[in-house]
């Protein structure tokens, strides 16, 4: 149930009608980014009689959302939702890329990839302090280690960072270093590590399961905002189909539905979604050309000689090539990049 108040609305009726609220059984959010306040109220509203909410004074009109993600829905804020991390935004006209390796491997090579990427445009550096392995063999990541190779980094550059979370034990610590923290394809409906992201105040990038469909994306979405964090980013990132010639099959088609289902900004991650450096370049700009909000490259300074994910990770040259590719393409669909 989304309760729109009047422009005059006090304080003090404000608290009242959260308090009666509660008193319900509801959950009262504050909706960001609207022109007058707005509180979505969330729970078992079925036996609320709207005539009740309407007596309030302060209430200008009451509307009820029957989908099952309701502070995700578009229903609930009709203006695009923006994300701010410090200078930048994400989800406005702007493209906003996110570059960087897979894995975090020294902080010299963080360093050295770090300032050809934000050269050639990039905004965010991201990379992985804790990474999830199909072999338990395989490099897991430096952890806290990591974290702070990505510390020194920002220091020296001024970019922000994101890295993954896979434990709900490490929030505390991956919370202290990150600017947005990345929730991996594994970990979509880790239920219980989506609702400590909820609780924390950092922006959530949040990357579709490998066989998740868009109802349980959104759903997902809904998990974390329901603990009162609504600083949440959509990624698609390729679905696991019948094709093996690609990693996994992008669903570009992503991109229009979340868009017309949430007020929340999507970004693309083409290098997980192909799995090849040659199809990078060519889905990062059908990612822009069908209207996300940004994009997620890996880069590495050797890509043959990356700890993870070589075979899909681009080299400074080439990254700085499409990112020249891509401008014409936004400045097509009425973005910048």
């Amino acid at each position: 149930m989304i309760i729109v108040l009047k422009p005059e609305a006090t304080a003090k009726e404000i608290k009242h009608i959260k308090a009666e609220l509660k008193a319900k059984k509801l959950t009262p959010h504050d909706l960001p980014g609207m022109m007058r306040t707005v509180i979505a109220a969330v729970g078992d509203t079925a036996k609320i009689d709207e005539a009740w909410v309407m007596a309030f004074p302060g209430v200008e009109k009451v509307e009820r959302i029957q989908k099952p993600y309701k502070l995700v829905a578009r229903e609930t804020t009709k203006e695009p939702t923006l994300i701010k991390v410090g200078k930048e935004v994400i989800g406005g006209d702007k493209i906003c890329v996110m570059a960087g390796p897979c894995s975090v491997e020294s902080v010299q090579s963080l360093l050295d990839v770090a300032k050809e990427i934000k050269k050639t445009g990039a905004k965010f550096l991201r990379g992985g302090a804790y990474k999830p392995r199909t072999s338990p063999y395989a490099f897991q990541g430096h952890g806290e280690e990591g974290l702070k190779f990505l510390d020194e980094v920002r220091s020296a550059t001024g970019m922000p960072i994101v890295t993954e979370l896979m434990d709900p034990r490490d929030t505390e610590v991956v919370e202290r270093y990150a600017d947005v923290i990345q929730i991996g394809t594994r970990n979509m409906q880790n239920f219980s590590l989506l609702k400590e992201v909820g609780k924390t105040r950092k922006p959530v990038l949040l990357k579709r399961g490998l066989a998740a469909t868009i109802k349980e994306f959104l759903m997902s979405a809904e998990y974390i905002m329901s603990e009162g964090n609504h600083q949440v980013i959509f990624c698609e990132r390729g679905i696991r189909t019948f094709e093996t010639y690609t990693r996994n099959t992008l669903d570009l088609s992503a991109v229009p539905i979340l868009k017309k289902e949430s007020h929340l900004p999507v970004i693309i991650d083409p290098s997980h979604a192909v799995g090849r450096r040659d199809l990078v370049a060519p889905m990062a700009m059908a990612a822009v050309a069908a209207g996300a909000d940004g994009l997620m490259i890996e880069v590495h300074m050797d890509p043959e000689k990356a700890w993870s994910d070589g075979e899909q990770t681009l080299n400074p040259a080439a990254f700085a090539e499409l990112m020249k590719a891509l401008k014409p393409i936004a400045k097509a669909v009425g973005r910048t990049i």
